[in-house]
C-alpha cells in the first residue's frame, strides 16, 4: 500500500543522509510522538493545507510503500473523537521504503495525484526509449548491421552510456541535501 507524508526538505535530506526518517509531524520527532503521521492519496492535500500552509522552507511529498516499512501501520482517528482515520507509522521509515519525493509545489500544481504520476511514467517511458536508441546506436556504430560479437559490444557500449545520461538527468532532478 502507498501512504504519503510532507516532509521537509531539509528533513528528508537528513533522512537521505542517515538512511532512517524519523520526523513525527512539523516539530515533533517519532519518539515524541511515538508515530510518524501519513495520509492517503485523498487526504494529504489537506494535512498540507491544515499544518503546512504557512511553512516557508521547501517541502516535499514523500510517497511511501509500506511493504518496505519494517514495522507496523495502524488507521487510527486523526483527533480523538474523530472519524476521519490516519495511517500512523508505528517506528522509523526507512529510506529505501520511500519511492518518490516530489517537491509539493509540483504535487499541489498537478491537477491530481494520478497526472503527477502519469508525468513521471511519461518521464520514465522517454528516458527507457532514449536507452534503447542508444543501445541500437552504439551497436550499428561498432558492430554495423552485419551482427556479430561486435554488435553486442557496441549495444553494451550504447546502454552504459544511456544509462550513465539517465543518472544524471534524475539525480537533478532530486532534491539536494
Amino acid at each position: 500500500m502507498l501512504i504519503y507524508h510532507v516532509a521537509t526538505a531539509a528533513d528528508w535530506a537528513r533522512a537521505r543522509r542517515d538512511g532512517v526518517y524519523t520526523t513525527s509531524t512539523r516539530g515533533r520527532t517519532l519518539e515524541q510522538e511515538g508515530f510518524i503521521h501519513a495520509s492517503r492519496a485523498d487526504q494529504w492535500r489537506g494535512v498540507h493545507t491544515r499544518f503546512y500552509a504557512d511553512v516557508d522552507e521547501p517541502l516535499v511529498l514523500l510517497e511511501i510503500d509500506t511493504d518496505r516499512l519494517g514495522c507496523a501501520v495502524v488507521e487510527e482517528p486523526g483527533e480523538p473523537g474523530g472519524t476521519e482515520t490516519f495511517p500512523h507509522v508505528r517506528g522509523p521509515v526507512p529510506a529505501t521504503a520511500v519511492l518518490r519525493a516530489v517537491p509539493v509545489e509540483d504535487a499541489l500544481a498537478a491537477t491530481s495525484f494520478s497526472s503527477l504520476f502519469l508525468r513521471e511514467v511519461l518521464r520514465n517511458a522517454a528516458l527507457g526509449f532514449g536507452l534503447i536508441v542508444l543501445s541500437a546506436i552504439g551497436a550499428v556504430a561498432v558492430g554495423g548491421v552485419d551482427g556479430g560479437p561486435e554488435t553486442l559490444v557496441g549495444a553494451a557500449a550504447g546502454l552504459a552510456v544511456g544509462l550513465l545520461l539517465m543518472w544524471l538527468v534524475l539525480r537533478r532532478g532530486r532534491p539536494r541535501t
